[in-house]
C-alpha cells in the first residue's frame, strides 16, 4: 500500500483529553477518531489490526469446534423480559422503540437471541453439544466513557455460546474455550493472567476473566504470593480472622463533630485507629433503603453486596437520596436510630469492634463507644468487603499481592438459567425433556487491539507484535528526488509483495525525519530505508523492537528477512 494515497492522519502532538497510552497512541497512529463520546471510527490501521486479532480468534474458535454465525444487533425487548434480565440489566442497556411503538433493545450481549435460535431449531440430544460464535458490534451505555477503545459505548466483541446435555459436557466445552483463549491471547503477543472472576448480569457461576497485566487496567487482580491463587477483587472471597477486643463497653456518648466527614478525619479527631470506626454506606436494593457496614480500614465490596441480595437490583444511593431518605449527609451515616424501614447488613469484622465510631444520622454529629447488637441491630452478617493486600489468601498459602489488570476475555458456566428461562429443552436418550446446559465466552476484540497497545510501546510509538501489525514492513524511499533511490524502492516494493509480504510503502515528498518519526509512531515490525546506498544495491533495515539497525545488499534481502522474521 503506497502511504501517499492511504488514509494515516497521524498526530504529533499527545491529544489533551487522552489519558494513557493506548488512547493517544492509536489517536497519534491514526488508527481511531473520536466520533462522540465512547464512540470511535477505526481508520485503515485501526481496521487492519482489527481483522488481523479476529482472523486469530476465528482460527481458534474454529479449531476448537465452534461455528460461526451472526445474530441481530437489534433484539425485541419481549426476550429479554422471557429471560428477567430486561429490568435487571441496568441503564447500561440501550433501548428503543420502532414506529409501531414496540420496544427493542441494542444488544449487549446475545443470551436470549441465541437460546431462543436454539431452541426453536435444536430438539435432540442427537444435536448436541453445540458452540455457536459470531464477532459482532456491542452497545452498553457507559455511565463514563473513557480510556478510547477500553471503555466505549459501541465496541467489537466475540461472543460465543456453548449447549450441553450434562454438567459433564458443560465441563469439556469450558476447558475448551479456556484453552482457545489462552492460545489467542498468547497468539497476540499478551502477557496476561487468567482470574476467578465475578459474573455480573450475565449470571452463571464458575467463570474466568483474561487479564492482561498493565499498570492502567481498570481492574485490579489479588494473588498469592505462594500459589497459583489469582481472582479479580470483585470477588476474591476474605479469609481473615477477626478477634475482639476484652475490654468493656463503655457508655454509648454523642458527640458533636463538625466538618469532620472522612474516616481519615474521624481518626485525627478521636484519636482511634480506623479499625475502630465503623463506615456506612447507603443501597438502594430493589429501590429499597439498605445500609451497609463496614469497618473504617476497609471498602464496601459492591459485588458482593450485589451478590448478597442475588436478583435484586442493587444501586449505590446518590447523596440526594441520602438526604431524603434518611435526612442526613453522607459522611454522617450510622446504623443507630435509623428509619424503621432500612435494613442494615454488615461486614464480618464489624461484629468484633468494641467501643467504635459511627455516623449519627445527624450532620455534625458522630457516636462514640458504639457496639454492634447493643446499639444496633444487623439483619445479615456476610462478607461485603475488598480484599486488601497482605491479608491471607483464600486457598491458605501465602498472602495476598495485588497487580492492575485490563480484562480482555471473560467465559462462564451459565447452566440453565436461560435455557429455563427461555424454554431451550431437548429429547434425551430416554424420550424425557430437559433444560440445556449452557456456557458463554465473550472476547472483547476491540479491547484487545487497546491491550496490545497498552503493553507494546516506547517513547517513540507503537511496537507491534508481528501477528497483529497492520502491515509486515515498512519500505521508505528517503529521498524521492533521487532517482536510483525512488527506482530501487518501486522494484522493492513489487517484489516484497510477490514474496507475500504486506508492505506499506512511503514514497512521500516528505523530509527524511518525518518519515523516520511516523514510522516509529506506526510501529510497524521491519522498517527498509532506501537511501543514499541504493546505487550500490544496499538498503538499511532496521527493527522496530529491538532499535537493531543493519545495512543488507538487495541480492540477500529476501534471505535476511526470512531469517529476521523467523526471529520475531
Amino acid at each position: 500500500m503506497k502511504q501517499s494515497s492511504y488514509f494515516i492522519p497521524t498526530m504529533r502532538d499527545v491529544p489533551a483529553d487522552a489519558e494513557i497510552a493506548s488512547h493517544q497512541l492509536m489517536l497519534r497512529a491514526g488508527m481511531i477518531r473520536q466520533t462522540a463520546s465512547g464512540i470511535y471510527s477505526y481508520l485503515p490501521l485501526g481496521k487492519r489490526v482489527l481483522k488481523k486479532v479476529e482472523e486469530i480468534i476465528r482460527e481458534e474458535m474454529d479449531a476448537s469446534g465452534a461455528i460461526e454465525v451472526l445474530m441481530p444487533a437489534i433484539q425485541p425487548a419481549e426476550l429479554w423480559e422471557e429471560s428477567g434480565r430486561l429490568g435487571d440489566y441496568g441503564p447500561e442497556l440501550m433501548r428503543l422503540k420502532d414506529r409501531h411503538d414496540r420496544d427493542f433493545v441494542l444488544g449487549a450481549t446475545h443470551e436470549e437471541v441465541i437460546t431462543s435460535l436454539v431452541r426453536d431449531d435444536v430438539k435432540s440430544y442427537k444435536k448436541l453439544p453445540l458452540n455457536l460464535y459470531q464477532i459482532q458490534t456491542k452497545y452498553r451505555d457507559e455511565r463514563r466513557p473513557r480510556f478510547g477503545v477500553l471503555r466505549s459505548r459501541e465496541f467489537l466483541m466475540k461472543d460465543a455460546y456453548s449447549f450441553d446435555t450434562s454438567k459433564e459436557g458443560l465441563d469439556v466445552s469450558y476447558e475448551k474455550m479456556y484453552n482457545a483463549y489462552t492460545r489467542i491471547f498468547q497468539r497476540c503477543g499478551l502477557e496476561f493472567r487468567a482470574v476467578e472472576a465475578d459474573s455480573g448480569a450475565i449470571g452463571g457461576t464458575d467463570t474466568h476473566e483474561f487479564m492482561v497485566l498493565t499498570e492502567v487496567g481498570e481492574d485490579t487482580i489479588a494473588y498469592s504470593d505462594q500459589s497459583e491463587f489469582a481472582a479479580n477483587i470483585e470477588i476474591a472471597p476474605v479469609q481473615a480472622e477477626y478477634t475482639k477486643s476484652s475490654e468493656a463497653a463503655e457508655v454509648l456518648t454523642k458527640v458533636e463533630t463538625p466538618n469532620v466527614r472522612t474516616i481519615e478525619e474521624l481518626v485525627g479527631f478521636f484519636n482511634h485507629p480506623a479499625d475502630l470506626m465503623i463506615k456506612a454506606m447507603l443501597f438502594l436494593v430493589n429501590d429499597e433503603p439498605v445500609v451497609v457496614l463496614v469497618r473504617g480500614d476497609h471498602e464496601v465490596n459492591e459485588i458482593k453486596v450485589k451478590n448478597l441480595f442475588d436478583k435484586g437490583v442493587v444501586e449505590l444511593a446518590a447523596p440526594e437520596q441520602a438526604k431524603q431518605l434518611l435526612n442526613c449527609e453522607t459522611g454522617y451515616i450510622g446504623p443507630i436510630g435509623l428509619p424503621a424501614n432500612v435494613k442494615v447488613v454488615a461486614d464480618l469484622a464489624v461484629q468484633y469492634v468494641v467501643n467504635g465510631v459511627c455516623g449519627a444520622n445527624e450532620p455534625g454529629y458522630h457516636f462514640q463507644n458504639v457496639n454492634p447488637e447493643r446499639d444496633f441491630e444487623v439483619s445479615t452478617y456476610a462478607d461485603l468487603r475488598l480484599i486488601q493486600e497482605g491479608d491471607p489468601s483464600p486457598d491458605g498459602k501465602g498472602t495476598i499481592q495485588f497487580a492492575k489488570g485490563i480484562e480482555v476475555g471473560h467465559v462462564f458456566k451459565l447452566g440453565t438459567k436461560y435455557s429455563e428461562a427461555l424454554g431451550a429443552s431437548f429429547l434425551d436418550d430416554q424420550g424425557k425433556s430437559q433444560p440445556m446446559i449452557m456456557g458463554c465466552y465473550g472476547i472483547g476484540v476491540s479491547r484487545t487491539v487497546a491491550a496490545i497497545v497498552e503493553q507494546s510501546n516506547d517513547e517513540n510509538g507503537l511496537v507491534w507484535p508481528t501477528t497483529v501489525a497492520p502491515f509486515d514492513i515498512h519500505l521508505i524511499a528517503i529521498n524521492v528526488k533521487d532517482e536510483a533511490q525512488l527506482n530501487l524502492a518501486d522494484k522493492l516494493y513489487d517484489e516484497l509483495r510477490n514474496s507475500r509480504y504486506d508492505v506499506l510503502y512511503d514514497e512521500r515528498p516528505e523530509r527524511a525525519g518525518v518519515k523516520f518519526k511516523d514510522a516509529d509512531l506506526i510501529g510497524l515490525p521491519i522498517r527498509i530505508g532506501v537511501g543514499k546506498k541504493a546505487s550500490e544495491g544496499i538498503v538499511e533495515v532496521k527493527l522496530r523492537k529491538t532499535g537493531e539497525m543493519f545495512e543488507v545488499s538487495v541480492e540477500e534481502l529476501n534471505e535476511k528477512l526470512n531469517e529476521i522474521v523467523s526471529k520475531l
